[in-house]
């Protein structure tokens, strides 16, 4: 597919049927940006109306080119293409770009247009670019395969735009500020490429380094995911999300022809690939300007230079509002900087410094701002009364950003004219400048919030074996196939408090009563306080209907109350089938929150978390995140609400159990993993106290038509835990040990098996001396998405306590063309066969992953190696340097 791609974005030749003469049409525009940008590729205009265009031969149809070109543009009306894609596979052409609107999103008619040209792209092996789009761009070779006006500088940033306008304007206003790109491409409708497969691409890219998108919805989300989640901890991934309202929403229905989708789960599936979110295209420049110039802050704490208190006002005031905090600066930084100042500076930050400080004051300002622990980066507002002044002060800034303090510097020079050639410095210098201050604090907070996101996918999980003990799948199983098979979408209460138990979720018990003698039974047998609520599978808000009440003490009490919800239930909702009234036990209650899960088009389920009660939706504290999760998952996702600072105590309220409640969230997220039917659960209240959690109601509802189900888990967004790769074997010896994937727990365990393995041992596997491996490189080792990577730890029980003592790995591509290997095995485990199991193992799951090969490089001195790739059937040849290559084809078994 990357051979594929090459062809798109590095063509050697390049034909475009509808080339024109008439200066009004695409196909002119097209043609000459082809010819006057300094390609070097062979361009073949076509079209039967002309003998020549622009200078260059034009050719009546395609079958009549002189050869094959490695990229087809097609400026035509769209009913007049789809016939196309057979002419393209008859001279052998691969790919093409389809400009013209009409298709999706033109009513039915475009509709079917669409489907056509789909399918006779994909029966005749072309691969697509648009339709509805303006083509693409690779400035450093001089390729202009759009109608865009301007042709931008070669960069090192990859724009990805689905609207072809708001790309062709971004070109423009690229090209006066010579704002540089590797890569620009226009996707429209994704008929066939789309972010997935171009985030692969650009991933691999030498010449790009960042990637932004401008998104209005997803085809694949689960490829997109895996695809950004494999990059962004290398290569930023921005993206502009369109449709975040509800009427922005509809707008890109008109122009797409596809849902923009919930915006609140588009951003939890940004946070969790590590993927930046911008609301603006300012914020989306700014934000690349941060990226492309500074190191990534480590905290939040920005302190603030600035020769004007205005503006730092301002700048304080938007760092608030989103989540930034201003650094207290240390006692000896302001002993310092009380040397150095004013008297009448401010005395802490923001440090104004004065609207009369001299250049050497705010240089020595920033840099004791920059030496202080307490703070993650500065910024320097100015305000000029000359240029020099202005030129001065920035050239200051700019030598004192490249002290390594590996903390990122943001200037905001403020007027027009005087600070001009100071921002020239600042540019010149890579110190990242804003007009206005807050338009820097912003892009300080996307970058805090990046570096946020990164951790989390660094973040080593507290231990929860993944088999959690008490899940009875099996039971589960029954009581979802009994309301299937009574014709029932909708669960009762009780029924859906028994499956989330099966779970491991603490519930309170509810009885079901279709009397009133049933129920005084029930609440005398209880012998305390109990809470009586109308059950009808009609019913999904009970409070709504008044159906639902508390405290209820006495047995005269129970059978009025059984009454009150009985009449008035049938009076407020007359249709609805009512099956009772349940009886339970009054909890106490400190906390009542709310936990549940809904299925979205896009991403599939997703749950979400916040206060609960009847005031949850007044409240708007809710967090959103995707399943699977682990416990550093299911913390993040609570710590996301204002609800958890109530929970960690607050005032006279006492903390609660809350590492219950991430356990709780985890199990919660495998009930959804096992039952794709389910389309919304919903437990409100979950109530907390000092002793722990229960869920007090819950309500659940199946699918009218589930899908079916090709491969587990096909209705996730990312994949889970593959539990199909847990197997035991026996070694000659009769040591029995358990193979499985990897998982993030495992890191202290990876960890041992570094440490305890001898320098010759990690020389061979890491081709060099390691001095060590941090916690970032062996959360990159345990972190992985089961989708493109696979590593398999053989584990064996050391005094009750595992310990590994192999790991093999194979990371593929984003195409499942190849895959690379790489296995480590402890020392005192060589010789014993534990290398050709590990092997063999994952060959056999590269094989079911529909892997084309296994590739690995060698040293040559690595005879043992060198003798297990024989074994395994591997070809071998020699590589660069000192080492050998091996691979291993599984088209077909041994």
């Amino acid at each position: 597919m990357k051979k594929l791609l090459d062809k798109f974005f590095y063509p050697k030749s390049v034909a475009l049927v509808g080339a024109t003469e008439k200066p009004e049409k695409i196909g002119y525009t097209v043609l000459r940006n082809l010819l006057e940008n300094g390609y070097g590729g062979s361009v073949y205009p076509v079209n039967p109306k002309y003998r020549k265009l622009q200078g260059k031969k034009c050719y009546g149809h395609l079958r009549d080119l002189p050869k094959a070109p490695d990229l087809v543009i097609f400026a035509l009306p769209a009913a007049l293409i789809p016939p196309q894609m057979a002419a393209c596979r008859e001279i052998g052409a691969q790919c093409a770009v389809v400009i013209a609107s009409g298709f999706k999103e033109a009513g039915e008619e475009g509709e079917q247009l669409y489907r056509d040209l789909k399918f006779e792209a994909a029966n005749n092996g072309v691969r697509l670019i648009g339709p509805n789009c303006i083509g693409l761009l690779t400035p450093a070779i001089g390729l202009n395969a759009s109608f865009a006006p301007a042709m931008p500088a070669a960069g090192r940033v990859a724009f990805i735009s689905q609207s072809g306008a708001l790309g062709s304007a971004i070109l423009d206003w690229a090209a006066e500020k010579n704002v540089g790109f590797s890569h620009f491409v226009s996707i429209g409708s994704m008929a066939d490429i789309g972010f997935d497969q171009l985030i692969d691409y650009f991933g691999v890219d030498s010449r790009t380094a960042c990637i932004l998108i401008y998104m209005e919805n997803l085809v694949d989300a689960r490829r997109f995911m895996s695809a950004a989640r494999a990059f962004a901890r290398s290569k930023p991934i921005v993206v502009l999300k369109a449709g975040s309202s509800k009427l922005g929403a509809r707008a890109a229905l008109a122009h797409t022809g596809a849902l923009a989708g919930n915006d609140a789960v588009y951003a939890a599936a940004f946070r969790r690939a590590g993927i930046i979110r911008a609301h603006t295209i300012q914020q989306l420049f700014d934000s690349t300007q941060a990226l492309a110039n500074q190191p990534l802050p480590a905290g939040n704490r920005l302190a603030i230079v600035t020769n004007a208190g205005g503006p730092s006002i301002l700048a304080t005031d938007a760092l608030e509002k989103r989540g930034g905090k201003l650094a207290q600066l240390s006692p000896k930084t302001l002993t310092t900087l009380n040397k150095q100042l004013s008297p009448n500076w401010s005395k802490s930050n923001p440090l104004d410094i004065l609207a009369d400080a001299s250049v050497d004051q705010f240089r020595l300002a920033v840099r004791a701002c920059l030496a202080d622990p307490n703070v993650d980066a500065v910024l320097t507002i100015l305000t000029a009364q000359n240029s020099g002044y202005a030129e001065a002060v920035a050239q200051a800034v700019v030598e004192e950003s490249k002290v390594t303090f590996d903390k990122p510097v943001y200037a905001s020079w403020m007027g027009l004219q005087t600070v001009k050639s100071g921002r020239a410095i600042l540019e010149e210098g890579q110190v990242p400048w804003y007009p206005f201050p807050e338009r820097a604090v912003v892009a300080f907070m996307h970058m805090v919030r990046y570096r946020e996101n990164l951790n989390l996918l660094h973040e080593t999980p507290s231990d929860l074996p993944v088999e959690l003990d008490n899940i009875n799948r099996t039971g589960a199983k029954v009581i979802v196939d009994i309301v299937q098979k009574s014709g029932r979408l909708h669960f009762e209460e009780a029924e859906a408090k028994r499956l989330l138990a099966c779970y491991g979720i603490p519930i309170n018990t509810s009885y079901l009563a279709k009397t009133e003698d049933e129920a005084a039974a029930i609440a005398r047998n209880m012998g305390c306080a109990v809470a009586l609520k109308i059950e009808s599978p009609d019913i999904w808000y009970k409070s709504e209907v008044h159906g639902v009440r508390l405290g209820i003490e006495t047995e005269f009490g129970t059978r009025q109350v059984f009454r009150f919800l009985m009449e008035n239930v049938r009076k407020k909702r007359p249709d609805a089938r009512i099956s009772g009234v349940t009886i339970e036990k009054m909890v106490n209650t400190q906390h009542e929150l709310r936990i549940g899960a809904m299925k979205d088009p896009t991403f599939g389920p997703v749950i979400y978390f916040g206060p609960g009660g009847v005031a949850t939706d007044v409240l708007q504290d809710r967090a959103y995140g995707l399943p699977p999760l682990n416990m550093a998952l299911a913390k993040n996702l609570v710590s996301s609400t204002r609800t958890a600072q109530l929970l960690q105590g607050y005032k006279h309220l006492p903390p609660v159990p809350i590492e219950q409640l991430h356990n709780v969230l985890v199990r919660f997220a495998y009930l959804l993993m096992d039952f794709p039917e389910i389309r919304e659960i919903d437990v409100n209240p979950f109530a907390m106290n000092p002793t722990g959690g229960i869920a007090l109601d819950a309500e659940i509802t199946l699918e009218q038509s589930p899908s079916l189900q090709r491969k587990p888990y096909e209705h996730l967004s990312i994949q889970p835990y593959p539990t199909q790769w847990v197997k035991t074997v026996e070694l000659k010896n009769g040591q029995q040990v358990l193979l499985r994937p990897i998982r993030p727990e495992d890191e202290p365990l990876e960890a041992e098996l570094v440490k305890n393995t001898s320098k010759e041992s990690l020389y061979f596997r890491f081709f060099g001396f390691v001095p060590g491996i941090d916690h970032k490189m062996l959360a990159r080792f345990t972190h992985i998405d089961y989708d493109r990577e696979m590593a398999i730890v053989a584990v064996i029980e050391v005094d009750k306590k595992p310990e590994i003592i192999g790991v093999v790995r194979i990371v593929g591509d984003g195409w499942r063309e190849s895959c690379e290997y790489a296995i480590l095995v402890a020392d005192n485990w060589h010789g014993r066969g534990m290398g050709s199991i590990l092997t063999e193992y994952i060959i056999e799951i590269a094989r079911a992953q529909g892997y084309h090969r296994i590739t690995a490089t060698f040293l040559k001195i690595n005879s043992a190696m060198r003798r297990l790739f024989q074994h395994k059937g591997f070809k071998i040849k020699g590589g660069e340097y000192d080492t050998d290559l091996a691979e291993l084809a599984l088209d077909k078994k041994r």
